[in-house]
């Protein structure tokens, strides 16, 4: 240790020193190279994620007329349902894969407005123990356990420092209303193999995603962490897979055929492709999960009308209708995050999407 630091160091008083670390405790975390060790992604799974990945991108790119459909629960917390919920889906996926590419939603991070369950990395147990390292763990084996189903899987990448747990496992990832506008969340994005959408702001405005955009597509050079879990200067090349996701703001939606073609417009004044994606959920539906089928509606009606910028939507979805609370026996199936669209719903919604984008 530097000589100067060691006499700061030695300077402080005891009283000073408690203050400090009265705030604050430590524990040691696997690093993204242990816990990939520990749960490898074999060479045929990293193959097909290659290929989804591409898929996804051309149909974000308009190569692939198919409209793309994350899907799946608000947030992960039972991993058996979870691969109950991603059986039933990827024996729906050949089905309508003429006309929908789906992919799964894998959330395992929650952002939160003041406080609650961060997600099943933060509290597996759901007992406010936050065992992170079982998180960890158990957050990449499930996602593991998805892609063998046959799907390919997608998340909100939340805390940057966890990123690297699991990115080599995503087709594609969202960059949330809150934190669209984070320099840091910006530089991860330009260093992603991967395609990934930015919201617009939690206030409906698209500035904020159109900035994220134009900066994730730039290389930079930031501060970060490396696989080993030691910091690190890390030089990213810059992503042009990204594009930006309608959700809605302060109680309003924007998914409706004037609000894209603002989107469309600013997208284009930036020099940003018209690539756009609808959160069916959230502001868009109102908050209440079975006004998303109108909103898909809303949308496929818009490309059958010509509107080829719209390219994707996002449907929350789990085994059963609604959401519950924390606390006492929970119901199987049921999202205990944001309201959701139960299955039964969910299939006959996407095939009936299908049919219509058949013509």
């Amino acid at each position: 240790m530097n000589a100067s630091v060691t006499a700061a160091l030695a300077s402080q008083t005891p009283a000073a020193s408690v203050a400090a670390s009265a705030r604050r405790s430590a524990q040691p975390l696997p690093s993204p190279a242990v816990l990939r060790q520990r749960l490898p992604l074999n060479d045929a799974l990293a193959e097909r994620i290659r290929t989804d990945r591409n898929a996804i991108r051309a149909v974000l790119d308009g190569r692939d007329p198919r409209l793309l459909v994350v899907v799946g629960p608000c947030s992960l917390h039972d991993p058996i349902a979870a691969l109950e919920y991603a059986a039933r889906l990827a024996e729906l996926a050949p089905q309508v894969s003429d006309q929908l590419l789906l992919v799964m939603r894998a959330y395992v991070e929650k952002p939160r407005t003041t406080v609650g369950w961060k997600g099943l990395v933060y509290d597996p147990h759901l007992d406010g123990r936050s065992d992170m390292a079982e998180g960890l763990h158990l957050a990449r084996r499930l996602m593991l356990d998805i892609l063998e189903a046959g799907l390919p899987i997608a998340t909100e990448l939340l805390q940057p420092l966890a990123a690297g747990y699991f990115d080599d496992l995503l087709g594609w990832a969202a960059i949330g209303a809150r934190t669209s506008e984070s320099q840091i969340h910006r530089e991860l994005v330009s260093g992603l193999d991967l395609p990934v959408g930015f919201k617009n702001g939690t206030d409906g405005s698209l500035g904020v995603a159109c900035d994220a955009m134009r900066s994730a597509a730039h290389p930079h050079r930031h501060f970060g962490m490396d696989d080993l879990g030691h910091p690190a200067l890390l030089e990213t090349h810059g992503n042009p897979d990204t594009h930006l996701v309608l959700r809605g703001g302060h109680g309003a939606p924007n998914y409706d055929a004037q609000s894209v073609a603002a989107a469309r417009r600013a997208l284009e004044k930036n020099g940003i492709a018209p690539r756009i994606m609808v959160d069916c959920s959230h502001a868009n539906s109102g908050k209440d999960p079975l006004r998303q089928p109108a909103v898909l509606a809303s949308v496929i009606e818009q490309r059958l009308a010509g509107d080829s910028s719209l390219r994707g939507v996002m449907l929350e979805s789990h085994l059963f209708d609604g959401c519950q609370s924390l606390g006492g026996e929970l119901r199987y199936g049921v999202s205990i995050t944001d309201g959701c669209l139960g299955w039964t719903a969910t299939e006959r919604l996407l095939r009936t999407a299908a049919e219509r984008l058949r013509g």
